[in-house]
């Protein structure tokens, strides 16, 4: 992904809000099927990760990724977006 992309992608999500929230249990089976799921109806998803979750939200936005063949776009604070590039016939954002 280039830096215009990724610049792209995180001026979408400036206006987004977090569906998913990471909290005591942190990574479930769950949780990762769930953002795997949002991420091919969505492709661009964010993630809040709540205080009572003890581990690194960057941490977190690496596994999610690998797990559901993502990229990070961006982790501010305890804020995570993903991003997931639909099939042909499903895409919905076009990067430049």
């Amino acid at each position: 992904m280039t830096t215009k992309q990724r610049a792209y992608l995180k001026s979408l999500a400036m206006t987004m809000e977090p569906i998913f929230q990471i909290g005591k249990s942190s990574m479930t089976p769950g949780l990762t099927e769930a953002v795997s799921e949002a991420l091919e109806a969505r492709e661009l998803i964010k993630l809040s990760v709540l205080q009572n979750c003890g581990d690194d939200p960057k941490e977190l936005a690496q596994i999610l990724a690998e797990r559901t063949h993502a990229q990070v776009v961006q982790v501010i604070g305890k804020k995570i977006v993903l991003y997931k590039e639909g099939k042909d016939n499903k895409k919905k954002i076009v990067l430049p």
